[in-house]
């Protein structure tokens, strides 16, 4: 299985823009530009931002088989990603963390028994493990 995408940029990085595009077609020519990145320019995306639901997405569906696995299907998972982006030592940018929350309604499952889960998933997502940086998860089973 392969996954797709292109972007297109014109100008230098500070005064420029682009867009990018998924080959699915669920997004087409979302806007991109420096601003946006650094100062939350809204209206348009930024490869973090994308990144973010990214790993969001992948950690929700590897908690979901754990706790499947385990004999707690979940009833409703919702997972929020905080990818942190700014300067870097020496020069230049860098992503620097991700940060993943996740609320979950699960039957017959308690809290640590979810918190662990949750450790599990975040270890063993594909995105994760494509992510060489510092990440954490902050789990809370609801009623």
């Amino acid at each position: 299985m392969q996954s797709r995408a292109t972007a297109q940029w014109a100008g230098d990085l500070m005064s420029g823009n682009g867009s990018t595009s998924a080959a699915s077609g669920i997004f087409r020519e979302a806007g991109l530009t420096w601003k946006a990145r650094t100062e939350g320019l809204s209206g348009k995306t930024t490869p973090e931002e994308l990144l973010a639901a990214s790993h969001a997405s992948c950690f929700s569906m590897a908690l979901s088989h754990a706790l499947a696995t385990g004999g707690h299907p979940a009833k409703k998972l919702e997972t929020s990603c905080v990818i942190e982006f700014g300067p870097k030592s020496g020069g230049g940018f860098e992503v620097k963390s991700s940060t993943l929350e996740v609320k979950g309604w699960v039957p017959g499952i308690d809290q640590a028994a979810f918190a662990q889960a949750a450790e599990g998933a975040k270890n063993g997502c594909p995105i994760s493990s494509a992510l060489k940086i510092a990440m954490s998860v902050k789990a809370a089973l609801q009623p």
